[in-house]
């Protein structure tokens, strides 16, 4: 498997998985996923201007600055999923967030060089880490505010 279509499957299947949850629960979790990508095309950009990483392969013309298949699939419907099954409690999805960070720093992105996708340059595993780690925080402080002017149907 090439690793072309390993990064289209990471764009194209999890949102298969959206399949999965009821349309309430959809329209319940959907805008804090949206502020998610607004977020990560943010620190993306801030990202390729500050040279945080070097991304060599990508999937679209636009890939040299954000890797499409992370920000807009796997990381958006992950967050989804993590707010779907952890939102209700805060010290849970915190800790959820700390591992998930974790494993995305320190063995995902480490491992995205082997592969010749990209690799840090100005940017420390644990300071990557800590950025993501900190946008936890103010993605919960977002859907909170958002669940105050929330109305099932």
């Amino acid at each position: 498997m090439t690793v072309e279509m390993i990064m289209y499957a990471a764009l194209i299947l999890p949102w298969f998985t959206l399949l999965l949850a009821s349309s309430e629960v959809r329209r319940k979790y959907m805008p804090v996923t949206i502020f998610t990508a607004l977020l990560m095309t943010i620190i993306f950009q801030v990202a390729y201007t500050y040279k945080w990483w070097v991304i060599y392969k990508q999937i679209v013309p636009w890939g040299y600055m954000i890797d499409v298949s992370f920000a807009y699939g796997v990381f958006l419907i992950g967050t989804f999923w993590i707010f779907r099954f952890t939102s209700h409690k805060f010290l849970l999805y915190m800790v959820v967030n700390l591992a998930l960070d974790a494993i995305m720093a320190f063995i995902t992105l480490p491992l995205l060089g082997v592969l010749g996708i990209a690799v840090y340059k100005n940017i420390s595993a644990w300071q990557y880490f800590l950025v993501m780690y900190g946008l936890s925080f103010i993605i919960y402080g977002y859907h909170r505010w958002q669940q105050k002017i929330y109305k099932p149907v």
